[in-house]
Parts: structure tokens; C-alpha cells; sequence
């Protein structure tokens, strides 16, 4: 099994680039996928929460706009949530992994890079796409400010040393060209594996 680690920076074009990988028969790991599962109702993260951050838990579910409110009044607090919340999606991903059965799997993880989880896998992939297109696919999100989003973007590595750092990078210009680029990737992987 060929692990791959699929990141880039926000507005990128990594969700949709990450569903091609699907469709070339790549099975598919989401690391917010996974931390959604753990923060919602039953999740694993729920019971740990409760008791470090009681205000955080709002009818059975880790509740992220309270998350956020806990770390704008205590910075301290971002380091306890990592403790909890990193180990519960390592747990999940090895879960994932253990049951996968596709010759190449890829774990879409955003922070890759920055979290040091370029050091699990056997090569990476790093989504681009020019700046005025990264901040016109956000905001047509409609889902943040202009300031949240370079917000955002101040905290993720730059797309530049990103992509520097990957084995291969994805122009995500088009949907066509970002398809042609993802089953490149992957008959090279498949050609590497059966060599």
C-alpha cells in the first residue's frame, strides 16, 4: 500500500482534487472529515472535551464557534485541545488505514507539512493555484471575511515553500488540467509499485 499525502493551502482546490484521487481507485483519508466525526454525536473527542472544556460540549456535540471562544480567551487552551484532538485522529487514521484495501491511499491532511505528517507517508502531492484565484474561490465560499481568510492563510506555511517541500505539485487552474495531473501521479505510483 502507497501512502500519499495530499495538502495545500486554503481555497486551492484540494477537496475536489482529492475526489479525482477517488476516482483513479485511490481510497481516501480526510483528516477534518475525521475530526468532524470525533467532535459529533458519540464521537471519541466528546467525553474528553466535556471534561477539560465543559463549555465546548452544546447537546452531545464538540461545538467549534465555542472552541474558538475558549482559545480567543485563552491562548493556552489551543495546546490542551492539540493533546486531546491529535492523538483521537492518529487513532482514527491507523483504524482507516488498517482497513483500506486500495494499492494507494491518500491522506488529505491540510496542515501536512506544518504538523510534521509528511514524515508518514511515502511521498507527497501539494494542490496550487494562483493568489487572485485562491481568494476569489474563498470568498465565493461565502463563509468567511477577507480577514479571516488572511488570517488563515498567515498561518499555513506559504504556498511557495509548500510546494517546494512536495514531491509533486497540482496546478488546479482547471478542472481539466488538475484531472490530466492527478492520473499522472498515480499511473507513475502504479508503474513504481509493480517495477
Amino acid at each position: 500500500m502507497f501512502l500519499l499525502g495530499l495538502t495545500g493551502s486554503i481555497g486551492m482546490g484540494k477537496s475536489t482534487t482529492a475526489q479525482m484521487f477517488v476516482d483513479e481507485g485511490c481510497a481516501l483519508w480526510d483528516a477534518d472529515a475525521a475530526v468532524h466525526r470525533l467532535y459529533g454525536k458519540g464521537g471519541a473527542a466528546v467525553t474528553p472535551f466535556a471534561k477539560a472544556f465543559p463549555d465546548a460540549v452544546i447537546e452531545g456535540m464538540v461545538s467549534r464557534p465555542a472552541l474558538k471562544e475558549i482559545i480567543g480567551r485563552d491562548p493556552n487552551a489551543l495546546k490542551q485541545i492539540e493533546t486531546i484532538v491529535h492523538p483521537l485522529v492518529g487513532q482514527d487514521r491507523a483504524e482507516f488505514l488498517a482497513n483500506a484495501d486500495a494499492d494507494i491511499v491518500v491522506l488529505d491532511i491540510p496542515l501536512l507539512f506544518e504538523t510534521g505528517g509528511d514524515a508518514l507517508v511515502d511521498a507527497t502531492a501539494c494542490v496550487h493555484t494562483d493568489d487572485a484565484t485562491q481568494e476569489a474561490r474563498v470568498m465565493e465560499r461565502g463563509t468567511m471575511t477577507r480577514e479571516q481568510f488572511l488570517a488563515i492563510k498567515a498561518k499555513q506555511l506559504p504556498a511557495a515553500e509548500k510546494c517546494a517541500r512536495a514531491t509533486y505539485v497540482i496546478e488546479t487552474d482547471t478542472l481539466e488540467h488538475a484531472r490530466v495531473q492527478v492520473q499522472k501521479i498515480v499511473s507513475t505510483i502504479r508503474s513504481q509499485q509493480h517495477a
